[in-house]
């Protein structure tokens, strides 16, 4: 293990020793185009003037990696792992710098896709499917300032809006391969300006493998989704936008035995978002009045017996804006939701109001400095205050750029914690806080060309809400949880054919006892390529290590996986590739008893016209 350690942090040397050695003699014809990131400061942001950590994965990398999930292309990220119980479909859980899903939050072009029926209020990122999203951003740390409760860890922020130029696109895509599985996707896109509609309709189905390890039945999954996205400017001053989304799941699953053909799961999601946006004072006065509504319907049979879950949310939103100078800005906003719950009955429902503002501003050339307050009221819990602040500052003569940010947030127990049947809620349970810290030094070599990152994180939770095995209930730990680590990254594109990448992540995430949290990797190392070795190829591809791993019976297997894809383009508008996940046929668990998909094989064709 240390050995691989070592020689991954010798090649990333040497890749930025013969970055320096190159350095003077290198000419760079490409132009730079700035990154923009909205999720940083809930208004479009240069990611180079932001403090806290951006990940932003882009349409390019979405299509060359052809992941069927979005899971999947997050769990190429530093900082973010996943597991899953069995394969596609299998019940999962994200991690975000050593913290679960139910302290992330999830927004599908602004919709808020979390689940208030779960365990925790949490996205179901085993039924979000790839086809169609362009991009997505994850802001990491503590976000409750901008984002309310349960933005403890990260934001997830997915879109389907796309920089296409302005006319009429359609997209079709098909592929098949391995474990009986089938893909497909119809895309529409009517583009003029600065009004764009989206819409997508896309279906996976597979036989799937077996959930539980030493099963010989198969667990299958089948997913449809309908999305549609669509803004428009109506005047200079007056725009409108919106967004819809429906997805209809049924997933098997290992109940009381590795060959189980009774039990499965059939979800629904359903949500939809619209509002307008007024902006006043020739644009220096922003105003954004939003409204949305999301549905979870999910019947799990568990050996044949139904259990029926039902959450909604309904949520109101202000947000706004005032631009004082060329360098500060002042940003403010309100909310209002409403979260309900039925397990079989009805569960309960809880308000959450909150008020919020924040500063960004640029007190000299290279400076961006950050500091918010919110303070959230929920009806069962009362007041909480949550702040925010970051900074970024860039030395223009090194290409060097240091950025931090601190936060605080909330995350009250969920409904199903405090009162799920059969006496597993616990209603004496309170709110959690936390604390979070981040700070790194961003270098650029090579005319931009290289781009590196080291950033040190830190999370702290009071008062974390658990599960107890042995009395079936949750309970509150007294005490402190702590997340701790490291992340390093490079982004290196050596020439006009072949972009590298790669990623070191450590971490330390730590229970009240002191215990290390279960599932959560200590060491991940990713390297990502992309070529265009001819004018119609291009070859990609990448690897991933996980190693020291463990739960409450020791350690689980370290693993290395290796994905690939070769895509052949037959003309301007059709492409055919095939691609290779786990080529290396790695045999692993990412949750102890539970398989994973081996070596597989697809082929895909696809055609924008």
């Amino acid at each position: 293990m240390h050995r691989l350690l070592v020689c991954t942090v010798s090649v990333l040397a040497l890749t930025v020793s013969a970055a320096h050695s190159e350095e003077e003699a290198a000419e760079s014809e490409a132009t730079t185009l700035e990154e923009i990131t909205v999720s940083a400061n809930r208004t479009p942001t240069e990611k180079s003037k932001t403090g806290s950590k951006v990940e932003l994965v882009s349409e390019k990398e979405i299509e060359d990696r052809s992941f069927d999930i979005v899971r999947d292309h997050l769990n190429f990220l530093p900082g973010i792992s996943y597991t899953a119980a069995g394969g596609m479909g299998g019940n999962s859980n994200l991690y975000i710098r050593g913290l679960p899903g139910g302290y992330i939050k999830t927004l599908y072009n602004g919709i808020d896709i979390s689940d208030t029926t779960s365990t925790e209020v949490a996205t179901h990122y085993h039924h979000v499917l790839a086809s169609g999203v362009t991009g997505i951003e994850v802001l990491k740390g503590s976000q409750g300032t901008l984002y309310g409760s349960n933005a403890i860890t990260g934001v997830v922020d997915v879109t389907t809006f796309t920089n296409r130029e302005d006319g009429i696109h359609h997209t079709l895509e098909a592929e098949g391969g391995s474990f009986g599985t089938a893909r497909g996707r119809y895309g529409f896109a009517a583009i003029d300006g600065d009004s764009q509609i989206t819409a997508n309709i896309a279906g996976i189905h597979t036989d799937g493998i077996s959930a539980q390890a030493g099963g010989r039945e198969r667990d299958g999954y089948d997913n449809v989704t309908v999305d549609v996205a669509g803004k428009h400017q109506l005047t200079d001053s007056l725009s409108v936008f919106g967004a819809l989304l429906h997805l209809s799941a049924t997933s098997d699953f290992d109940g009381d035995s590795p060959n189980d053909p009774l039990s499965y799961d059939r979800t629904k999601m359903t949500g939809a978002r619209a509002g307008f946006n007024v902006d006043l004072m020739d644009g220096r006065l922003k105003n954004t009045f939003s409204v949305q509504q999301f549905r979870t319907e999910r019947s799990s049979y568990w050996a044949g017996f139904p259990t029926t879950f039902i959450g909604e949310r309904q949520k109101f939103e202000y947000q706004g804006s005032f631009e004082a100078t060329d360098w500060f800005l002042l940003q403010y906003g309100a909310d209002h939701e409403r979260q309900s719950a039925e397990v079989d009955d009805p569960v309960g429902d809880i308000d959450l109001t909150g008020i919020w503002t924040q500063a960004i501003v640029d007190p000299f050339d290279n400076l961006t400095v950050t500091a918010g307050l919110r303070h959230d009221h929920h009806s069962m819990f009362g007041g909480y205050t949550t702040g925010r602040g970051t900074l970024s500052y860039r030395f223009e003569d090194t290409g060097t750029r240091l950025h931090s940010s601190f936060g605080t947030g909330f995350r009250a127990p969920s409904l199903y914690q405090l009162y799920a049947p059969w006496g597993m809620g616990n209603p004496d349970l309170g709110p959690e806080k936390s604390r979070s810290f981040d700070a790194g030094v961003e270098q650029v070599f090579l005319d931009g060309r290289l781009k590196t990152d080291v950033t040190y994180f830190w999370i702290e939770v009071d008062s974390l809400i658990d599960w107890d095995g042995v009395a079936n209930r949750y309970y509150q730990l007294s005490g402190t949880t702590r997340s701790q680590g490291i992340e390093a990254s490079f982004l290196y594109s050596a020439t006009d054919w072949l972009d590298l990448g790669g990623s070191y992540t450590f971490t330390d995430s730590q229970l009240e006892s002191g215990d290390r949290r279960p599932n959560v990797p200590r060491h991940m190392v990713v390297v990502s390529a992309s070529a265009k070795p001819a004018e119609r190829w291009t070859v990609s591809g990448d690897v991933k290590l996980a190693a020291d791993t463990v739960d409450s019976a020791g350690d689980l297997k370290d693993y290395v996986l290796v994905n690939a894809r070769v895509a052949y383009q037959i003309n301007d508008n059709t492409e055919f590739y095939v691609r290779g996940e786990n080529l290396l046929d790695q045999d692993y668990q990412i949750v102890r008893g539970y398989n994973t998909p081996g070596l597989a094989a697809y082929a895909g064709i696809k055609a924008k016209f």
